[in-house]
């Protein structure tokens, strides 16, 4: 019920969103020259670095699953990959890929559940702290042109509040894995078996750190592939941006966007765009007052798109996948209670 309450709400919220992205007829109009002016081999250059970041978060997962003993094909492990990036940009919530693709990595591997388990969770853990790493770097760059204006300030504060947290998250987790406190932890406590299953990943991969490193470089090349998409849909709707200016922008928005508000960030990322962008950055020679409105809002949503199509093969090898061992598609609903059921079993082993 709370899910489905969450979801409609979202819904809602992304209508309203919408709604504010093309009401304005002068915005409207002005969306229309820029499309109408727009450098199209900019957006082939958008589409390359996409696929460049999805090639990077292949080569990731097959790395983490190589640690757990897990030797797939390269054209198996890209299936299931593209699958799970499919349903994370389709379903709500934005890890129903992740479930997907590991139910199928089981039928591939019925005698390395755990293994395949772990891999994924910890393929997350990697990308949050590449991520952190690269926010605070460039926040640390640019946070006086970043904060220098009030309608600006407030986002990166934020941003920094939630990374902050994360940070907490990360150090915390790591230091009741080193010190093997999770003994010490209340049975009831909340997240205990997540904690259990993070401990033992940490413990594996930290053994297998050139692994882990190899897999650190490809989430860097990941984050800095998604901001350097949206970096040539910018140029390619004539923004005037330094590469460096951007690309501080983007922890913004990214962070902003991924909040469950909007359903897949719909109008929560071209409004944070432009807050961020119409502040920061001057209008370009001979463009009208309101370019960034206009300009700002196609970024957000052309971004979104080529992401969204660098996805969609996913939905066609899904339909045409066939794991070893599986008999058919199987409902998300029992998918879902397998992955939670193997998670107690892998928490009580570790215990």
């Amino acid at each position: 019920m709370k899910k489905t309450i969450l979801t409609i709400v979202q819904l809602a919220v992304t209508g309203g969103l919408l709604y504010w992205v093309f009401h304005d007829p002068a915005v409207r109009a002005a969306m229309a020259v820029a499309i109408r002016d727009a450098d199209y081999r900019w957006i082939a250059a958008a589409i390359i670095a996409y696929i460049i970041v999805e090639l990077a978060a292949v080569v990731r997962w097959q790395i983490l699953l190589r640690v757990q003993g897990i030797n797939l094909t390269n054209l198996r492990v890209s299936a299931l990959f593209i699958i799970g990036m499919f349903y994370n940009q389709f379903l709500p919530g934005g890890t129903g890929g992740d479930i997907v693709k590991t139910y199928l990595l089981w039928k591939e591997t019925p005698d390395k559940k755990p293994g395949g388990l772990l891999a994924v969770l910890f393929d997350r853990m990697i990308g949050l702290i590449a991520l952190i790493i690269i926010t605070g770097v460039l926040i640390f760059l640019r946070y006086d042109w970043l904060t220098s204006t009030k309608e600006t300030a407030p986002y990166v504060w934020l941003v920094l509040a939630i990374f902050g947290s994360s940070v907490l998250f990360v150090g915390t987790t790591f230091l009741i894995s080193t010190f093997n406190l999770l003994g010490k932890l209340p049975h009831r406590f909340p997240g205990r078996e997540k904690l259990i299953e993070i401990s033992a990943a940490y413990h594996l991969y930290a053994r297998h750190w050139r692994a882990t490193a190899a897999a650190f470089a490809a989430s860097i090349v990941c984050h800095l592939g998604t901001f350097a998409t949206f970096l040539c849909v910018a140029y390619a709707f004539r923004a005037s941006i330094a590469p460096v200016d951007f690309f501080a922008i983007m922890p913004v928005e990214r962070t902003i966007s991924s909040l469950p508000i909007s359903f897949a960030g719909v109008g929560t990322r071209e409004y944070i765009l432009q807050v961020m962008l119409s502040n920061l950055c001057a209008v370009p020679a001979g463009a009208p007052a309101d370019y960034w409105f206009a300009a700002a809002r196609l970024i957000g949503m052309t971004g979104f798109i080529v992401i969204l199509l660098c996805c969609l093969p996913g939905g066609i090898v899904y339909l045409f996948y066939k794991p070893s061992g599986a008999t058919g598609h199987v409902r998300m609903r029992d998918m879902k209670e397998e992955f939670a059921t193997l998670e107690h079993e892998i928490a009580e082993e570790e215990k």
